[in-house]
């Protein structure tokens, strides 16, 4: 979720950017400037930076054991081959 003070700022920003005419209509041009802006925000399914932080320590540690998991699969594929070798070699 996108931190209400921000989007009040951008609310803020579009309305002093406005025409001066604009601008006289005052509070009610900024709340709803600020209404649509949340209601966009919201529709766009954004993330905030600490959930996106969060996830990429998640995703981090799942590489980190999925490179741990590769490694232990080569692993037991080279001593399953080294068996299969020796048994071969046994008949």
């Amino acid at each position: 979720m996108i931190d209400p003070k921000k989007i009040e700022q951008i609310a803020r920003q579009v309305h002093e950017s406005m025409p001066k005419g604009l601008r006289e209509f005052g509070d009610d041009v900024e709340k709803k400037i600020r209404q649509i802006l949340q209601a966009q925000f919201n529709r766009m399914d954004l993330v905030n930076r600490e959930e996106f932080d969060v996830q990429t320590q998640v995703l981090m540690r799942t590489r980190e054991k999925l490179a741990l998991m590769e490694q232990r699969l080569s692993a037991l594929e080279e001593k399953l081959a080294a068996t299969e070798t020796t048994t071969t070699d046994a008949e």
